[in-house]
């Protein structure tokens, strides 16, 4: 193990262990005489693989206080280090920062049996039994219950008793009850759902799924169900009138909007359009195109359940509506009236952010400062605009600054249009601007799970005024990559990129998984028609757009986040992301804009951002280089163990791997070029801590990063000794191998 590193843990686990040891005396200090703390409670399950504990967890009626790192009490030590006088305002607060200590209760642990034994019985274990076995030390309490499942009842046969055309073949279209399934109640339960849903969606309003029943037959033996389903007795008990109007389709009579807004104006206004009634108190919100547009319930439609859905999730994305409600009130035997209410949302937004950046040395400030108008136009356009200004002391002397400012606008259309500007300048080195103009396309698709983004065009414009002969001499020769970047040139792309996520919220301690990937390619069409036409050429044999060279790439991008959950305060989360660029055509280089970096918060954390790499590139003359610290090809690997302490306070321990490489040798970066049979050996690796403040709607973070790999330190002779592996022994610095990251957000 490396020495640096177990010094490390060592000092780490020697405070934690004074932490638990000073409050570990004190966790029944409010536990009352005669009576335990539960410590603890654990479920087994016996000889059964295809039930796990933690499914059962949420039965249990009673359960231990929460726990940080799977054993340290920390708020109910926090609730302990309280005195007794609850008049005091220090003591009150520490309380509520904290956790009372949870008393074991026989009644629950009766109760909890119960609930247990049910849960079995829902899975098809109707013989299943739960015992308790209980341990009391020193006032404390571990009770496990043990689950003897024995052998489950299974579905042998699957019947259908309905006479209702629609009905059965809503029963029988995709059913997920199978022969030899296990005779679970919660999916049979989830099965009359899917009916009573698709059967609404054909128009069937009244329909719910207290109208199914099962019945079964257990006397086959062998552990086996014979399954019918069926309509209830209280369907078949009902009045004909009851049973007309279930089976009764129904259609949309119109549909009434209300837009309430934020003012105490009584009065209502109202128009009436094709079906449509709009009903307004005070200001008009949105304009009558834009609901009937973005609404899926329509008048003469039969209803469907499904149009609401989408209504509800059409509407909601509306920047300038705060909340939807939609309800119907029956107008005669077969028609129903649609109610849709619209609440105003805020529509004029201003925000500002202020941070200090610390990078390489180089300390700095920025500034930022943005506005948004939710409802430009009445029709949900969303109009934004943000500025920001930052400057920088660097350490070789000069000031660098940068300005940037764009504006958006975005249809209800989900069609986007963008504008923006940026200036940089950099003593010693050069001056560059770069206007952009781009239109976005973006839609959803399977309940919001994924998230397309077209960028139909997008048109950059680099222009450099000014370029100090010292840099052009040191970075700009002709063996250099970077030559073509630093040439005012056009970017002409088209690009997509998709996101898909399979978090729920209806089960967020469910395990998920998050894809990002997407391509991009400039310069194509262009080239095209250079070629057509026999364009003239400049000396370096490019095409040019308005006297301009215009770069000729593809890009693709792929990256994968998994998170492994424990519980509500512990999870594991691995990510991958992998980048490849290639220039072709009408260029010899990718942009500098859109190459790729390793390094900084979001990357391999033990070092800054934009300087590892590429490969074992180690800068010129042994400094941090950002112009040549940069590549075709980019690898990250990560691994971060989370855990939630209190409130917002969580910790996170990780590794990170990765590099960028370039496709082709250039001699400004040596050792950069990537080899597929040992591109391995040149993975910077890392490990450190962070903190991170976690309020919902943002999240602030604090990561320390140390150098575990630095392949740039590689020796490729017998004379020079290798300092890759950084030890104690090879030099260990605090400048030079450790890093400290802030950063908003999480890394990935």
């Amino acid at each position: 193990m490396i020495k640096k590193l177990q010094t490390t843990v060592k000092t780490i686990a020697m405070v934690l262990f004074v932490i638990i040891a000073f409050g570990s005396c004190s966790t029944t200090k409010y536990v009352p005489e005669g009576q335990y703390l539960l410590n603890k409670t654990k479920i087994e399950i016996d000889s059964c693989k295809n039930l796990s504990g933690s499914s059962f967890k949420s039965y249990l009626r009673q359960k231990e206080n929460s726990e940080v790192f799977g054993f340290w009490k920390l708020e109910l030590q926090l609730y302990s280090l309280s005195g007794r006088d609850s008049s005091k305002w220090i003591n009150r607060i520490i309380r509520r920062m904290g956790e009372e200590p949870e008393i074991y209760d026989d009644d629950l642990t009766v109760q909890s049996v119960r609930q247990l034994e049910k849960a079995l019985e829902n899975k098809g274990y109707y013989e299943g039994t739960v015992d308790t076995t209980i341990k009391i030390k020193k006032r404390r309490v571990s009770l496990t219950y043990k689950l003897t499942p024995r052998t489950p009842y299974t579905i042998q046969f699957y019947g259908i008793d309905i006479p209702h055309d629609t009905l059965r073949l809503a029963t029988t279209r995709r059913t997920s009850i199978k022969q030899g399934m296990l005779f679970d109640s919660d999916q049979l339960n989830t099965e009359r759902e899917r009916i009573a849903t698709m059967m609404r969606r054909m128009g069937f309003y009244h329909f719910d799924k207290e109208y199914l029943a099962y019945s079964a037959d257990t006397t086959v033996g062998d552990h086996k169900v014979n399954l019918t389903i069926h309509t209830a007795e209280s369907f078949e008990s009902a009045p004909d009138s009851i049973r007309t109007r279930i089976f009764t389709k129904y259609k949309i009579s119109d549909v009434v909007f209300f837009q309430q807004s934020d003012t105490s104006s009584h009065k209502i206004d109202t128009l009436k359009q094709d079906g449509y009634t709009f009903l307004y108190q005070g200001k008009k919100m949105l304009r009558r195109k834009t609901l009937i547009k973005k609404c899926r319930i329509k008048p003469g439609d039969t209803y469907n359940e499904l149009f609401v859905d989408r209504t509800y999730s059409n509407l909601n994305a509306l920047g300038a509506v705060k909340y939807v409600s939609i309800y119907f009130l029956p107008v005669d035997s077969c028609h129903l009236r649609c109610f849709v209410m619209l609440n105003k949302a805020k529509v004029h937004t201003v925000s500002a952010d202020l941070e200090g950046t610390f990078s390489a040395g180089d300390w700095g400030i920025a500034a930022g400062v943005g506005y948004a108008n939710r409802n430009l136009f009445r029709g949900a356009e969303e109009f934004t605009l943000n500025g920001r200004l930052s400057y920088e002391w660097r350490q070789g002397g000069g000031r660098a600054l940068e300005a940037k400012i764009d504006a958006g606008l975005l249809l209800p259309n989900n069609l986007k249009f963008n504008i923006g500007y940026s200036f940089q300048r950099r003593p010693d080195e050069f001056t560059r601007t770069i206007a952009n103009a781009s239109m976005q396309y973006h839609f959803l698709q399977n309940r919001n799970r994924w998230h397309h983004y077209f960028n139909l065009i997008d048109i950059s414009y680099v222009y450099l005024p000014w370029i100090s002969d010292a840099f052009r001499q040191e970075f700009l020769q002709d063996t250099n990559p970077l030559k073509y970047s630093y040439e005012n040139h056009f970017i002409v792309s088209w690009s997509y990129n998709a996101s898909y996520s399979s978090y729920s919220k209806r089960n967020p301690l469910r395990n998920y998984t998050t894809l990002n990937f997407g391509i991009e390619t400039a310069g194509n069409a262009l080239y095209g028609i250079s070629k057509l036409f026999d364009l003239p050429k400049n000396d370096d044999g490019r095409y040019l757009l308005l006297k301009i060279p215009y770069a000729q790439y593809v890009k693709a991008d792929f990256s994968v986040t998994y998170n492994q959950i424990f519980s509500k305060q512990h999870r594991l989360v691995y990510h991958a992301a992998l980048g490849i660029a290639i220039p072709f055509g009408n260029a010899e280089a990718i942009p500098f804009e859109k190459r790729y970096f390793a390094g900084g918060a979001n990357s391999v954390r033990g070092w800054t951002m934009r300087s590892l790499g590429p490969g074992a590139y180690r800068g010129s003359k042994n400094k941090i280089d950002y112009n040549n610290q940069s590549g075709d090809i980019k690898l990250d690997l990560n691994l971060e163990y989370r855990v939630k302490v209190i409130g917002p306070l969580e910790f996170a321990f990780f590794t990170d791997a990765g590099n960028v490489w370039t496709l082709r040798y250039y001699e400004s970066q040596d050792l950069g070029q990537f080899h597929f049979k040992d591109f391995y050996k040149y993975l910077g690796w890392s490990y450190g801590a962070g903190l991170r403040l976690d309020f919902n709607f943002f999240v602030f973070r604090i990561d320390w990063g140390c150098k575990l790999y630095d392949p740039s330190r590689l020796s490729f002779d017998s004379e020079t000794p290798n300092k890759s592996w950084r030890t104690a022994k090879n030099g260990l610095g605090w400048k030079d191998d450790m890093t400290l990251h802030f950063a908003i957000g999480y890394p990935f």
